[in-house]
Order: structure tokens, then sequence, then C-alpha cells
């Protein structure tokens, strides 16, 4: 049995990343400035960021029999996230992303490639490996089989961290009961249903956080905790690729919360190490 700074749940993927001089035009060729393969997901990607910090993780998704699923475990392995708990099904495909990144400015375009997966069920999560967590982080997704982990995770006095990036079926029952809700700008238009992210994050920390955050791109962030509203900068650099910043973030908010820093600082950062991301 293992101890584990942090357990994770949620989708994978293989990422097949394009960086462009321009984004494709239709019924025209355009070739690559530079291709990169790589495994990819929230919280994955925030696991691994966590591994590059220090910390023991341990990822609990679902591949496919199949290439990329082989990648993306090695991959995770190759990074020092623990993979016991991943769950390999013969009747899908590993999940694909294939993503466009326009060189100019930094942005991208992103197809998924779902229509295989088939969802976690807590009945086939091998858990029996873990002896202790501090943290589960979770992407919302599977979100019954969300539930049943969060619950599993407070018997072991694990403490839960959301990363929300749209809004799901259960969202308010997951936000009663996760304890750092870390959400895009895009689930706070979408969801909370205002731009005002100060009132916007207020909200969020009335579910019952112990403190709540909202990554809102080149504005930064904004965090709230014990009534009290924080806002942090982006750091100003040049622009390559924002493909996976946010699951950094998220992955150097937990490591700051593991460190015990109060709010304000782990908010920096998160912020920085997502910036050099």
């Amino acid at each position: 049995m293992n101890d584990f700074d942090c357990l994770g749940f949620g989708i994978c993927a293989a990422d097949y990343l394009c960086l462009t001089s321009r984004y494709p035009v239709l019924d025209e060729k355009t070739e690559t400035v530079d291709f990169s393969y790589q495994g990819g997901g929230p919280v994955a990607t925030a696991l691994v960021t966590l591994a590059r910090l220090g910390f023991r993780g341990s990822f609990i998704g679902k591949v496919g029999v199949d290439a990329d699923g082989r990648f993306v475990r090695q991959q995770l392995l190759s990074e020092g996230v623990d993979t016991t708990g991943m769950i390999v099904d013969e009747q899908m495909s590993t999940n694909q992303a294939f993503i466009w990144i326009d060189q100019a400015s930094g942005k991208k375009a992103i197809v998924l490639n779902n229509k295989n997966y088939r969802p976690a069920r807590f009945a086939d999560i091998f858990l029996t490996f873990v002896n202790s967590l501090k943290y589960l982080h979770i992407d919302g997704r599977d979100e019954t089989t969300a539930l049943e982990l969060i619950e599993w995770a407070r018997s072991k006095n694990a403490k839960i961290v959301l990363d929300a990036g749209s809004p799901r079926k259960q969202i308010e029952l997951m936000l009663k009961r996760v304890d750092y809700p870390v959400v895009s700008q895009t689930f706070c238009h979408s969801f909370l249903g205002t731009n005002n992210y100060e009132a916007a994050v207020k909200k969020l920390l009335a579910y019952g956080a112990r403190a709540a955050v909202i990554t809102c791109g080149e504005q930064g962030c904004f965090g709230a905790a014990e009534d009290r509203v924080y806002h942090q900068p982006a750091f100003p650099v040049e622009i390559v690729d924002t493909t996976g910043a946010g699951d950094v973030f998220h992955g150097a908010f937990i490591a700051g919360l593991l460190k015990k820093w109060n709010l304000p600082k782990i908010l920096r950062f998160a912020s920085a190490c997502a910036a050099i991301k």
C-alpha cells in the first residue's frame, strides 16, 4: 500500500499538437512549424506538474488497448506519476485530441475524438493500493463515479480539488462537496452567469469551499478565502502555446496547498508555473 500527496481521477488522452504559422484554411494546405505527440488530460497534466515539483501522485483514468493508451500510461510513468489504478478497457479506444496552435497568438483550436469513451464506474476502480492521500483532484467528468470517489477520499481524511472547465449535470452537488473549486472563466460565464469575477468567486466560496479560484487567462486569476478576494495578474510572457497551462496551474495550486502556503502566495506560484509552462 502507498501514501500519496495527491490522487487524481479524470479523463486522459493522446494529444497531437500542430504549431502552425496560421490556422488551416478550408480547401488549402499548410505546413506545421512544429509537431508534438504527448499524453494529455487536465488531471493527468496536473499530476505531472506535481511530480516535477517533488510530490507523489497517482492517476486513475481509462485508456483502450491501443498504442495511444500504452503511450499515455508510459509517459505518466516516465514523469514519476503512479499508474497502478489506471483502467484498460478492451471495448474502447483511448481518447485523442487534435490541436492546432496559432504561432502568432498562441491560441488554439481543439478537435476531440472521444466517441468510443466508456465512463469509469466506481466498482471498476482498484483502490486497495492506496494507504493514504492528502488530496483528491478531479475534473468533474464521470460525475457519479467522481462523487463516490469524493466520499471515499473523505473517509481517508483527504481534501478535494475540482477542476471545472465547463458545467456538468451534477455540478451543484459536486460544488457542495469539494474543498477547493478552481474553475475557468468559461465556467464563470456559463454557470455563474456573470463577468464580475470578484462576485463570481464569492459565489463559489458560498457553496462551502475553503477557498475558490477562477482562472481568467490574460486577466490572471481571482481567488477567495474567508470572505476576502485576491487578484493575481498574469505574468507578462511571450505566448507560444497555451495548451495545458490551466492544468499546470491546478498542479501548482495543489503543490501550494501541500506546502501550506496562504492563498495569495499559492496564486502567485501557480500563475508563475502556468506562465513558464
